[in-house]
């Protein structure tokens, strides 16, 4: 392997790197929504409200980031040999969270859920793809 090619590789696993933190992070983000979720379904208040929203910002914020670093990580990906045809920069999808009262509560929960999946099967994918590369080196 040359010199290049080690480090398209290399640039390839930082943009990896770079897309799982900020997956990371916001899978935390929605891991902590869903909890304040509950109490808030449960009977929380207007505070439980306001920090659930809050989490729910700051997740969003996350996957906004991670569509970049995921845009980043697939332009890295293509420069390296035998992964040009992997599309990664457009399997996050997550939905707007946005609701209230008790019906909405438990929609939102299971939104949450749904883009903790989401999440999950973008770091798993990416955790493989890197560890390939990295493999490589």
């Amino acid at each position: 392997m040359d010199a290049l090619q080690t480090r398209e590789i290399q640039e390839a696993i930082s943009a990896a790197d770079n897309a799982l933190y900020h997956l990371d992070r916001a899978y935390d983000h929605l891991s902590s929504a869903g909890n304040w979720g509950i109490v808030d379904i449960i009977g929380g208040g207007l505070l439980t409200n306001l920090i659930k929203h809050s989490k729910m910002r700051n997740a969003e914020d996350e996957i906004e980031e991670a569509r970049y670093a995921l845009q980043r990580f697939s332009k890295e990906l293509r420069d390296v040999s035998g992964y040009s045809s992997v599309r990664i920069d457009d399997f996050l999808t997550f939905a707007d969270f946005f609701f209230d009262g008790f019906i909405a509560d438990v929609i939102v929960q299971s939104k949450i859920k749904n883009a903790k999946v989401q999440c999950e099967e973008a770091i798993y994918r990416i955790k493989e793809i890197r560890r390939e590369l990295a493999s490589k080196i």
